[in-house]
């Protein structure tokens, strides 16, 4: 009977999705940021279409919800009388435990998920009222709460009791639109926690599929109900779902389900339902969870690059991909998918190259298949702008960097220290092209106006060439910029169309111009007469080469005061024109120099967060870890020498833990996979003790002679990481 149930392909889902985005933009701007975007659509991000052809490379979002969806309310049956409150049930709990009796909680919980009728009349707040918003879902939360949390902990002919009762349910014939209650009754069910359970697996499964099926209005019920669930109950929700996925994926006993081939709905069906909950936890400001905790690490062992390949090739078969959900799949995954994806280019453009000469009848030279960089480090930011702007056709391939004058040879070391030295110059205050906010710790663009933008597109270069070569930057850009980069993640055939703007709010100001953000903050919750007491219009002033500028936010806006009323609009207008207006050209320049070389549908897959991790890795240094997961060469880790050399480095400040890190890697930020991912080695150096350490960072390799004391360890040390520009041949 089950098996006869929705058997379709959930259309109906597709269908809200579609609905959500095109009314989004009737909605009020929220703090949480976006996450993917599509051309031509200003918002972005979190649900990619169900069935909608991949191959267009569209994506749909469902970060912000209309208000309200109209639908058809249908009269809701007559509920049975039930009477019994949570304080008559605690009772009743009590009694069986004391006397061992459980007959009156084993009629309640057998009556009460008999059918979704019981289950209102037990768990709605009131018999009469309809609770036809999306506001209040109606259910008496606390009572559901109770009941579940004394379920697991009663006998077993009533946990079995219950189960029989949600099937029941489950096998109920459905015909036309479901009810408000029969919503209720689906929110209160995916709350059981026996679900946790793999024994109920296949009754979970079922109940999943009907909610996966649901309308597109219905979803829209659930998922604003969802939101008004306690923070640790919606962690366990999802917690459960993310368990499912992963055990039907990789179950420790197989012959506990049926077999795989009789039962692929299920994964599709949990991913959908997990959807809402992360289409609810977005709704919320701040978040219920952290986004991190939708990851499900289970997907980085199984064939990224197939979900990804289906994904964009049979968008429009129903053929579904985890890449179709990217927020179950983790960071780290990501990183893989897009390295491996940057691979087959780097491979697809260096055999063309190769071609191209062999069909031309000439010599090929192993030079062409690499982007070959040679700069001064006197002329470093000229040369590499010369170079990157002539090499343009050639910026996919692998990076090869060469300084004159040098003996070193690039096997990712030189690489790394170009980046490093690149970026300390560009991005210094006295060269002008960003200014840097010592209340936020970050750079933003600076609005100067200029002849030519070039450079900017060479600082988007940089960005796209490091994730693109799985390089780590140390770039301090406020999260607005990756959401701006991202806007849309795709470059638009259209060469008109805007690109790098995205909607910003009071929020994203507060993470670059603190003070600035809190003074237009002030102005909004200012209770005196704006107008008189401010007297500003929508003009703001800008301060260029030492002459100040005027700029009207809306057209007369120098002859427009600033009111009581209009206040709300002239902050978000202000908001809009310092981090959209007045930086386009250069935001412009900037996004295309990055996707100059990040060109990949990879990127619809990635949230501005996770974006900046890929640049710039984690800030966070634990030494702790490298120690466990440092490899040794020549010593062992119980060899004094190595307990002299972690006794030091954990005893280190932060800028000296920093400048080993560089010294040994080429650079101090840790990547996406942890200090793990950097597969650090100490080898032992063969030499006088008199001489320091020496680092191979293409191997992130430190050679460390074996000094006879702690104190000369770190003297050598300290003095050769203080001392680590430039590359040589031994």
């Amino acid at each position: 009977g089950l098996e006869r149930g929705a058997k379709n392909q959930f259309s109906t889902f597709s269908n809200f999705i579609t609905t959500i985005n095109q009314k989004k933009e009737g909605i009020g701007n929220r703090n949480s940021p976006t996450q993917l975007v599509i051309p031509n659509i200003k918002n972005v991000r979190d649900l990619p279409p169900i069935c909608l052809d991949v191959r267009q490379k569209q994506r749909i979002s469902i970060d912000t919800l209309p208000q309200e969806l109209k639908a058809p309310i249908l009269p809701e049956p007559s509920l049975p009388i039930r009477t019994k409150t949570v304080k008559d049930f605690q009772d009743d709990v009590e009694k069986a435990k004391s006397s061992g009796d459980w007959k009156a909680v084993h009629d309640f919980y057998s009556t009460t998920f008999d059918s979704f009728l019981e289950i209102n009349a037990a768990f709605k707040k009131d018999n009469n009222p309809p609770f036809n918003t999306i506001e209040d879902s109606g259910i008496n939360a606390k009572f559901v709460n109770v009941v579940y949390d004394a379920l697991l902990n009663t006998p077993q002919d009533v946990q079995k009791s219950v189960l029989k009762g949600i099937i029941n349910g489950l096998l109920q014939e459905w015909k036309g639109p479901r009810t408000k209650d029969d919503l209720r009754a689906y929110c209160i069910l995916l709350q059981n926690p026996q679900f946790s359970n793999t024994s109920t697996y296949v009754i979970y499964a079922h109940l999943l599929r009907q909610i996966a099926a649901l309308t597109e209005a219905d979803h829209h019920f659930l998922v604003h109900w969802s939101k008004k669930i306690s923070q640790r109950r919606f962690k366990q929700l999802v917690d459960r779902l993310l368990q499912f996925i992963s055990l039907r994926l990789f179950p420790a006993k197989p012959e506990e389900f049926p077999p795989m081939v009789k039962c692929t709905w299920w994964i599709p069906s949990a991913t959908k339902v997990l959807a809402l909950f992360n289409a609810a936890n977005s709704l919320v400001s701040p978040p219920l969870i952290s986004y991190t905790d939708f990851y499900n690490s289970t997907l980085d062992h199984i064939d990224l690059m197939e979900e990804y390949h289906n994904w964009q090739c049979y968008g429009n078969s129903h053929r579904f991909s985890f890449c179709q959900y990217p927020f179950i799949i983790s960071i780290a995954a990501k990183k893989v998918i897009i390295q491996r994806d940057s691979e087959q280019q780097m491979i697809s453009i260096a055999r063309q190259s190769l071609v191209d000469k062999v069909s031309r009848r000439q010599k090929p030279d192993m030079n062409m298949l690499f982007l070959n960089v040679k700069v001064r480090r006197t002329h470093l930011v000229s040369d590499s702008l010369d170079e990157l702007a002539r090499k343009r056709a050639d910026l996919k391939k692998k990076l090869k960097v060469t300084f004159v004058g040098e003996a070193g040879l690039d096997m990712g070391g030189l690489t790394k220290e170009w980046f490093l030295l690149l970026i300390r110059q560009i991005f210094h205050p006295d060269y002008g092209m960003f200014a840097y906010h010592k209340d936020s710790h970050c750079h933003w663009f600076s609005s100067f106006k200029c002849d030519n933008y070039s450079e900017f597109r060479l600082v988007g270069a940089l960005m796209g060439l490091a994730v693109y070569n799985s390089i780590t930057l140390d770039i301090r850009f406020p999260p607005c910029c990756y959401k701006k980069l991202l806007s849309p993640p795709i470059v638009p055939c259209d060469h008109n169309t805007l690109v790098g703007i995205c909607d910003v709010t009071l929020g994203d100001l507060f993470q670059i111009m603190p003070e600035l953000a809190h003074g237009l903050s002030e102005l909004l919750s200012y209770e005196g007469n704006v107008e008189e007491d401010f007297y500003s219009t929508f003009q703001v002033f800008q301060e260029e080469f030492g002459v100040i500028k005027s700029y009207n936010l809306k057209p007369n806006g120098d002859k427009i005061p600033v009111t009581n009323q209009n206040r709300k609009e002239y902050v978000q207008l202000y908001v809009d024109f310092l981090l959209n207006k007045s930086i386009y050209k250069q935001f412009a320049a900037f996004y295309y120099g990055f996707h100059s070389v990040c060109a990949s549908y990879a990127l619809l897959l990635l949230r501005p967060e996770e974006v900046e991790i890929l640049v710039c890795g984690s800030p966070e240094l634990d030494m702790s870890a490298l120690q466990r997961s440092t490899q040794y060469e020549g010593y062992q880790k119980t060899d004094l020498t190595i307990r002299y050399f972690w006794d030091v480095v954990l005893g280190f400040s932060l800028d000296l833990q920093k400048k080993l890190l560089h010294f040994a890697t080429g650079s101090d930020r840790v990547p996406v996979g942890g200090m793990a991912d950097l597969n650090f080695k100490i080898s032992k150096s063969e030499t006088s003790t008199n001489w320091l350490p020496v680092a191979h960072t293409c191997f992130n390799q430190l050679c460390l002679p074996p000094y006879k004391n702690k104190k000369e360890l770190k003297q050598k040390l300290i003095i050769g990481i203080s001392n680590a520009e430039g590359f040589g041949l031994e």
